[in-house]
């Protein structure tokens, strides 16, 4: 994966004094492809391109006992200036699947280019995919981009989460939205081609303050969840979503162009808040779609 063709990386194009884009260990990839067999989602084709790294599918969930659980391990101490990674997944007809990382993403500080997280989706009928990746932690001067490319079918799921802070806030004040960049782009379309819709997300601090209202305010976290889902569970879910303040966080959901699925977002200053507002979201999505509960929070699965 070479150069990211957004306005935003335009003054980012010089090369890293250590190891320039392109070199071993700077472009990461993993591919993966789900199916059923026999009763039951496995991991039929696996590609993985240090430092990225899946070893193989667990079936942790009781609540979901054919549901193929993935934890994507990075073998690096965070994403580095000049990073290109990929994670590439194909979730096969009535497949089950949850995606999750081993920790948070923590987005080295840089001097030079940028770093890059493309994630693609195909979603075959019937599919139903969580992905839920730990938190991402942007650290001072780091330029990051994370683009979503999602193909899925009108009857399967999709939940995908992106919880991001402000940065190290208690390393030191510098920290709190001391990075460059943070951009992330979204794109969903039905396998014929049809668009769902396209969400983009950019945060430049140094350019323009955000603590205004109507930005990020007082606060220093925010989750952005998409549920794409046939209209009569997105429906269901709305119905029960609570809204507002609770518990420290302020969360709202609508409905996305076209009956695709919802979108929901929550604020909070500190990240407990606010990933107990996603979860809360998850298991409502879960229950409606497949009937089933979420288990309880394991400290040592990042949000979860």
């Amino acid at each position: 994966m070479g150069a990211v063709d957004l306005p935003e990386l335009a003054i980012y194009q010089d090369q890293p004094r250590q190891a320039r884009v392109g070199t071993p260990g700077k472009i990461g990839a993993l591919r993966m492809r789900f199916e059923q067999r026999r009763g039951r989602t496995v991991l039929a084709d696996l590609y993985r391109q240090t430092p990225l790294l899946v070893q193989q599918a667990l079936y942790w969930d009781e609540a979901v006992p054919d549901m193929a659980c993935v934890c994507i391990v990075s073998t690096s101490g965070g994403v580095v200036q000049g990073d290109r990674l990929s994670v590439d997944v194909v979730a096969e007809t009535d497949t089950r699947v949850h995606i999750t990382t081993q920790s948070a993403t923590k987005v080295q500080q840089m001097d030079a280019n940028y770093a890059v997280h493309a994630q693609t989706f195909v979603l075959g009928d019937g599919a139903y995919v969580e992905y839920l990746p730990g938190s991402t932690i942007p650290h001072r001067n780091s330029r990051y981009v994370v683009t979503s490319d999602i193909e899925i079918a009108e009857s399967a799921t999709l939940l995908s989460s992106e919880i991001v802070l402000s940065g190290r806030k208690h390393h030191r004040a510098d920290e709190v939205f001391g990075y460059d960049v943070f951009s992330s782009l979204m794109k969903a379309r039905r396998p014929d081609g049809t668009r769902l819709f396209t969400e983009k997300i950019l945060i430049e601090p140094q350019r323009s303050p955000i603590r205004h209202p109507g930005a990020m305010g007082r606060y220093d976290v925010f989750g952005n969840v998409v549920v794409l889902t046939p209209p009569e569970h997105a429906e269901a879910i709305l119905a029960r979503v609570p809204t507002g303040l609770i518990d420290g966080a302020y969360s709202g959901a609508s409905r996305l162009p076209g009956d695709c699925g919802l979108i929901f977002k929550v604020l909070g200053v500190e990240r407990q808040p606010v990933t107990e507002r996603v979860r809360a979201f998850w298991s409502i999505v879960r229950e409606e779609v497949l009937g089933a509960p979420i288990g309880p929070a394991q400290p040592w699965r990042g949000q979860q």
